[in-house]
């Protein structure tokens, strides 16, 4: 559903608008409500209404009994915020998940299938450029993985 990498900066009011493509999908889909909320690697995460309710459910039914559970859910949900897109296709990012992903300014938006994450722009040229040399390895682990896991299933 998202795809793409988009450079864009915060306003003097800490929006940040969403880029064209993405405006363009919400409209197609009628998304209107998004949530954003503390990613992995001091990112942001931000999913349509629809996508935060599978993902609600899925780290609901993490037993909270088991102590990890409780921690990740608490960090992930506490710092949730629910934002709507303004005229301009713009958004307010909260000041506490600006201070989370160390934003000052400038963000790269990239799309990853069923969420957006919004990153520093220094963060992500640090990830992209220690990440990228492992590319095709981590590729071919994790098709490995999953063909082993599809021939698991089938017996």
């Amino acid at each position: 559903m998202f795809y793409g990498e988009y450079e864009h900066a915060l306003d003097n009011k800490d929006r940040l608008i969403i880029p064209a493509k993405f405006r363009e999908i919400f409209k197609e889909n009628y998304v209107e409500k998004f949530f954003i909320t503390r990613g992995l690697d001091r990112c942001l995460f931000v999913f349509a209404e629809e996508e935060w309710k599978v993902q609600e459910q899925k780290f609901r039914s993490l037993s909270f009994t088991r102590g990890e559970a409780r921690k990740f859910n608490r960090l992930y949900f506490s710092g949730a915020a629910e934002v709507i897109c303004d005229k301009q296709g713009r958004i307010l990012i909260p000041s506490y998940l600006k201070e989370y992903a160390e934003i000052k300014e400038n963000v790269v938006i990239i799309g990853v299938s069923d969420r957006i994450e919004i990153w520093a722009k220094e963060k992500w040229q640090n990830f992209f450029r220690e990440n990228m040399g492992s590319f095709e390895q981590l590729a071919e682990e994790l098709v490995d993985q999953d063909e082993k896991n599809q021939k698991k299933r089938e017996v």
